[in-house]
């Protein structure tokens, strides 16, 4: 730029006879030479450009930038409003550096790491679906489904009568005790076991021959924590009967009066009941195994407005610990 003005300066001194100069004075004036005037002032301008570094980039002023949005713009983002990976690295005022390139890399960063914590939690749901479902499967093909058992007969037996097909698990009557619908549900340790008990369909067991299917459901397991712990708590379950469909309005004491007026004395009572269901249920423990027996005949009984159902219980009644122990 310096030498272009400089050659302009010799080629015609003649080409800009009226052109004025900030530091020219006024053309009248009768003392001054305009064309030496103007040589001068290029003069001038010729050396301040030649202080100037000639690879600065172009000054753009801080009223331009009206949005951070423009700054990223301007500093490398594409038409389309995707970042350019080839952006120049901007320094902020405080010397921190961020590369206009690399946020739209790190926005995605936080966006997968977000989509990566859903996907694992979303995936841990499923495999543990999946194993739910799988050992839900394998229980109900070791189990099977028995029926038409006499009212006499007792869990115990009906374990007993299968016993010789394999490993019996686990064994649970259902029904009333005193009805002919009564039926229950077997679970063996393998598959093997429950294909061989299919074959005792027809053996009579009391009065009635049973009826042997594979089942459509699984056992619900029990809570290991309910069951007993001991000898004693063993011979507690035996003396001890659970009672449902008990009408809301029967308080502890009608429960215990009805079956000590019917059976025996009772020794231990635990009536239990929520807001959700519309009846209640409870474990009474006598003082003697054979009031337990004679309380199974209650079964169908009025207790209230209801008729109360009773079978033997697999829990004992514990004695309550007080909360100042359990602290």
């Amino acid at each position: 730029m310096a030498a272009v003005a400089e050659n302009s300066i010799g080629s015609d001194d003649r080409q800009f006879p009226h052109r004025g100069t900030p530091s020219s004075p006024p053309p009248s004036s009768p003392s001054s030479d305009p064309a030496s005037d103007f040589r001068n002032g290029v003069r001038d301008l010729v050396n301040l450009l030649s202080k100037l570094n000639p690879s600065a980039e172009e000054f753009v002023p801080s009223s331009k930038f009206t949005s951070p949005t423009k700054a990223i713009a301007s500093a490398g983002a594409k038409p389309n409003g995707i970042l350019s990976p080839d952006a120049p690295i901007f320094v902020a005022a405080g010397g921190a550096e961020v590369d206009f390139g690399n946020l739209k890399d790190s926005g995605n960063d936080v966006l997968n790491n977000s989509r990566r914590k859903k996907n694992y939690s979303s995936r841990g749901k499923k495999i543990n679906e999946r194993v739910l479902n799988a050992q839900r499967e394998d229980s109900i093909r070791r189990t099977v489904y028995v029926s038409d058992i006499d009212t006499n007969v007792t869990e115990e037996q009906l374990a007993a009568l299968f016993t010789s097909c394999g490993q019996v698990l686990d064994c649970r009557v259902c029904g009333d005790p005193h009805s002919i619908l009564r039926f229950a549900f077997i679970e063996f340790a393998d598959e093997q076991g429950a294909r061989v008990a299919l074959n005792l369909g027809g053996t009579v067991l009391g009065y009635y021959p049973v009826r042997v299917l594979p089942s459509k459901t699984a056992i619900l397991p029990v809570n290991p924590t309910f069951l007993p712990r001991s000898e004693d708590e063993r011979e507690m379950c035996a003396r001890t009967v659970y009672c449902t469909n008990i009408d809301k309005k029967v308080t502890q004491a009608d429960v215990k009066a009805f079956f000590e007026t019917c059976c025996g004395e009772v020794s231990r009572l635990r009536l239990l009941g929520d807001h959700v269901h519309s009846t209640r249920i409870a474990f009474v423990e006598f003082v003697l195994a054979e009031s337990a027996l004679i309380a199974l005949n209650c079964s169908g009984m009025l207790l209230g407005a209801l008729p109360v159902r009773v079978s033997p219980s697999k829990t004992p009644v514990r004695p309550r610990v007080p909360r100042a122990m359990m602290t």
